[in-house]
């Protein structure tokens, strides 16, 4: 799957400054990222699962077993290092670091991974959407697609096609009218929640 993007570009959607993703200081030097290294017990299992959710919602890179890493700034680096007091609560070790990528091409190797399952989040929420629109879709199940669609929001650092095309779809599910590709861009310029 191929996901375009460019790294230096990426604004926050509700004040358009520069966001947490805009990782590029010149067009040939990487930009910061924030790193987690931790090794768990095996047992008990618990804690190593709620570890393992609460990094899939967070939407690392996984880079090794035990190694992840988020663009740096200071919401990623805070719950990072939440992660890393609840590593070491439950029995485990837990470092944080601040690491540059050797190479432009290194940083652009994570960000397309992470854009590429966002990318597959937004396709399976897009199913669901469509299906749901095929017949009457109760307000509650409207809800949980909205929030299901903030949720993948929160941990896209680097947006791919397919949100605007998620937006159009609970947007057109909540409004009983058909999607549009040019209405998920004007939603979005404009720094609505869906």
């Amino acid at each position: 799957m191929t996901s375009s993007f460019e790294v230096s570009s990426s604004r926050d959607r509700r004040t358009g400054e520069p966001g947490e993703a805009n990782l590029a200081r010149s067009a040939d030097q990487p930009g910061e990222w924030v790193l987690l290294s931790y090794r768990l017990p095996r047992e008990p299992s618990g804690p190593r699962t709620a570890v393992w959710r609460k990094l899939r919602k967070l939407g690392v890179a996984q880079i090794s077993d035990g190694l992840v890493a988020l663009p740096a700034g200071p919401r990623t680096r805070e719950q990072l290092e939440w992660l890393s007091e609840e590593v070491i609560d439950s029995g485990g070790t837990a470092i944080i670091w601040l690491a540059n990528p050797s190479s432009r091409a290194q940083e652009h190797q994570l960000a397309e991974a992470m854009a590429a399952a966002r990318a597959a989040e937004y396709q399976a929420l897009i199913t669901v959407a469509r299906a749901a629109a095929e017949s009457p879709a109760p307000a509650s199940s409207i809800r949980r697609l909205r929030n299901e669609l903030r949720a993948i929001q929160r941990r896209d650092y680097f947006p791919p096609a397919e949100r605007d095309q998620a937006e159009a779809a609970v947007q057109a599910l909540s409004s009983g009218s058909p999607p549009s590709g040019d209405e998920a861009r004007t939603h979005r310029q404009a720094g609505a929640a869906p």
